[in-house]
């Protein structure tokens, strides 16, 4: 009896956000599935998506998806916990592949709280989203909740600078008086803060810090394989870059976080 082999599917995942944040995906992508070629999408001339509309940011998926998809993408990432608020539904019924989206991870959070009290720092669109009000509604009613919006400390991120001294300060200002509060736990809801994860993380060494990247790869994975579609060879897969706004400067930003020297 002939068994029917799988061919190996060498087209990329894709990945877009508005700008960097979705970076952190793309590296935990490259952990767990190392031979995917990867296409990602900066919409950096539309930066930040937490302060448009609904309408404005459901648009600009559906433009980024047809981009995508031009690119032979055969399953997309939305890295946006705000794209994905806004449209991820709408992305999954108009379009004829597979769509992994992001929300804050409310409930791993809850488990880990021992004071009962945790942050969640996010946009205002992730915040008033729906997938958001699920989310606590099915996990969060053991716990008090501070929602917490920086759009500065988003900026600061997308401008690749790290290592500034307005880093430690801006961190402080936005979640200090939270966890002087008693909050112990941090939801990072947003991809662009998970790029500063280890900062928070040093500036508060007892506070667990949540972020969905890691587990939104592993569900990128399972969906690779429940279709049947992944890159079968050990070569390590290709990762290319665009953006809708200056794509030098944008390969600037990313070579400054440490990225684009590994993928070409």
């Amino acid at each position: 009896m002939l068994t029917k082999m799988l061919s190996s599917d060498k087209r990329p995942i894709g990945i877009f956000d508005s700008g960097v944040g979705g970076l952190s995906i793309l590296k935990e992508l490259r952990k767990q599935a190392p031979a995917e070629n990867i296409v990602y999408f900066a919409d950096s001339r539309y930066f930040p998506y937490g302060t448009r509309s609904v309408p404005e940011i459901r648009k600009r998926a559906f433009a980024v998806t047809h981009q995508l998809l031009k690119a032979d993408a055969k399953l997309i990432v939305v890295a946006c916990n705000t794209a994905s608020a806004a449209a991820l539904d709408d992305l999954r019924n108009v379009f004829d592949v597979p769509f992994i989206g992001i929300v804050p991870p409310v409930k791993p959070s809850v488990t880990k709280s021992l004071s009962k009290k945790i942050a969640i720092l996010a946009t205002s669109g992730t915040l008033e989203g729906d997938l958001y009000r699920d989310v606590v509604a099915k996990n969060g009613s053991d716990v008090v909740i501070s929602n917490i919006v920086s759009e500065d400390l988003i900026t600061l991120v997308e401008t690749g600078e790290l290592q500034s001294p307005l880093l430690s300060q801006m961190i402080q200002k936005v979640l200090g008086k939270e966890i002087s509060n008693g909050v112990d736990t941090v939801v990072l809801g947003c991809t662009h803060y998970e790029l500063i994860s280890e900062a928070i993380e040093n500036q508060f060494p007892n506070v667990n810090v949540c972020g969905a990247s890691a587990a939104v790869a592993r569900q990128t994975c399972a969906v690779i394989k429940e279709n049947q579609c992944g890159k079968l060879d050990d070569q390590v897969g290709m990762v290319r870059f665009f953006t809708s706004h200056d794509q030098d400067h944008f390969m600037a930003i990313i070579l400054k976080l440490g990225f684009a020297e590994s993928y070409d």
